[in-house]
């Protein structure tokens, strides 16, 4: 049995979810980010005691299919954009659809519904965090970081990042705030 978790972005999440429910002896088959399979369905005691449980840890368990889907899409860009590191050979409409075996319309149109922006602004903030996160680190140059991010050019992504921030990149690493936002709070 699959069970979908909101909130989960990074390896650390992983680890409090697989904690958690070890705790709970819920035995896990696999765990990734946003979701857990699991050998034996939950009762309906067990599943409302894992969701008081995952919201004291910052989690949300999602029963809906429409909630799953945006968790899913979601989970599929974060994904892409923070931890894969081979460039996107495909459209991000052609890489969601088939990993998620749905028209790409009907995505967009459910994930701009019940989040208020389209994927594809939401795909452009999370590449945003990404450079101001690799711009942080002051390793690379903007040309490298944009040529890592699949930018067509520093310009592209210079646009890009003041549109989202208000700064350019110069002026956000020259600011003494240089606030980055959580992953999940985008």
């Amino acid at each position: 049995m699959k069970i979908y978790i909101k909130n989960m972005v990074c390896a650390r999440c992983e680890m409090a979810v697989k904690k958690l429910l070890e705790e709970m002896d819920i035995s896990v088959r696999t765990l990734k980010l946003g979701e857990a399979e699991i050998e034996n369905p939950l009762t309906e005691t067990e599943k409302q005691q894992l969701s008081e449980n995952l919201k004291d840890l910052g989690f949300e368990l999602l029963d809906d299919k429409i909630s799953q889907t945006i968790e899913r899409i979601k989970k599929l860009i974060v994904n892409l954009v923070h931890y894969q590191k081979d460039q996107l050979k495909i459209n991000l409409s052609t890489y969601l659809a088939e990993d998620l075996k749905q028209d790409y319309n009907a995505l967009s149109n459910l994930f701009s519904e019940n989040e208020g922006i389209t994927i594809e602004h939401y795909f452009i903030t999370q590449k945003i965090e990404k450079v101001k996160e690799l711009m942080n680190y002051n390793e690379l140059s903007l040309s490298e970081i944009a040529f890592q991010l699949n930018y067509t050019d520093v310009a592209h992504l210079s646009n890009q990042f003041k549109k989202i921030t208000g700064f350019s990149p110069t002026a956000y690493k020259q600011s003494q705030e240089n606030s980055r936002k959580q992953i999940d709070k985008l």
